[in-house]
């Protein structure tokens, strides 16, 4: 969940190879803004609500540890209902090539390796997908610059971001960048296989924590072709906390669902 940054060019004035350097400076600003975080815990709620609007909720934490030289590891772990507590998920993103992921099964005492063709699937149910929990690293993507515009009151850059990875199940990323406040995400709109408009994930309720690092309150996100969505809530953000690779390992994926 790296933050944001950028410079100036208007779409009809700059040629192509501009303005997808452009898009390119901006996510690489956008990435060293929120340098130094080093690890961050973090309480969350899941709502999951199908097309008929009914809804049913699980609580979980995150633990993330900052990487410099690849991309940064998490590990996820649910704490309720009973049906799937216990079940963890580590992931390890990385800056090039597929990341790796495994998921703790608590019923079966197994980790289970995720293979990175099935990461467009979805994550424990809900409308984020395997490869959404990874950290968004510049080098993951190709970038071109479409617009400055208003969204939400804020000045903002919209990107295009294309995957690099083969196996990514989107085609493209459409992002929107924060330009008043230190470029945070406002918004990404996520292009199915066929290049159709997949799902919208929303930030809302941000806060600031160490006087630098942007977070968002909740996330939103809508898939608009089932009509389900999910909404996660963060509580109790801390952040430097002490968490070191021993933390990241398949036998601390296995102790933590224990």
């Amino acid at each position: 969940m790296k933050i944001l940054i950028m410079l100036f060019i208007t779409l009809g004035a700059s040629p192509l190879w501009a303005q997808t350097n452009q898009g390119l400076e901006i996510a690489k600003k956008a990435d060293a803004a929120d340098l130094g975080f080093e690890s961050s815990q973090v309480k969350l709620k899941m709502i999951l609500k199908n097309k008929h609007g009914q809804e049913s909720t699980r609580l979980l934490e995150t633990k993330t540890l900052e990487q410099v030289v690849d991309g940064d590891k998490s590990l996820i772990v649910f704490n309720s209902p009973r049906d799937v507590k216990g079940t963890a998920t580590l992931t390890f993103t990385h800056k090039e090539g597929s990341d790796d992921q495994w998921l703790f099964l608590p019923a079966i005492n197994r980790v289970k390796r995720i293979s990175s063709d099935n990461k467009s699937g979805p994550f424990m149910g809900s409308e984020f997908a395997y490869e959404d929990l990874s950290s968004q690293e510049v080098e993951k993507y190709t970038y071109e610059f479409i617009k400055n515009e208003k969204y939400n009151g804020f000045n903002c850059a919209l990107i295009s971001q294309d995957p690099v990875d083969p196996k990514s199940g989107y085609t493209k990323r459409l992002v929107w960048y924060n330009l008043d406040q230190d470029y945070r995400l406002e918004k990404t709109e996520f292009f199915d296989r066929k290049n159709t408009l997949l799902k919208t994930l929303t930030y809302k309720d941000y806060e600031q924590y160490l006087d630098k690092h942007w977070r968002a309150g909740s996330f939103v996100m809508v898939n608009h072709q089932t009509g389900k969505e999910t909404t996660l809530i963060f509580e109790d953000y801390t952040f430097k906390t002490g968490l070191a690779e021993e933390d990241f390992s398949q036998n601390s994926l296995k102790r933590a669902g224990s």
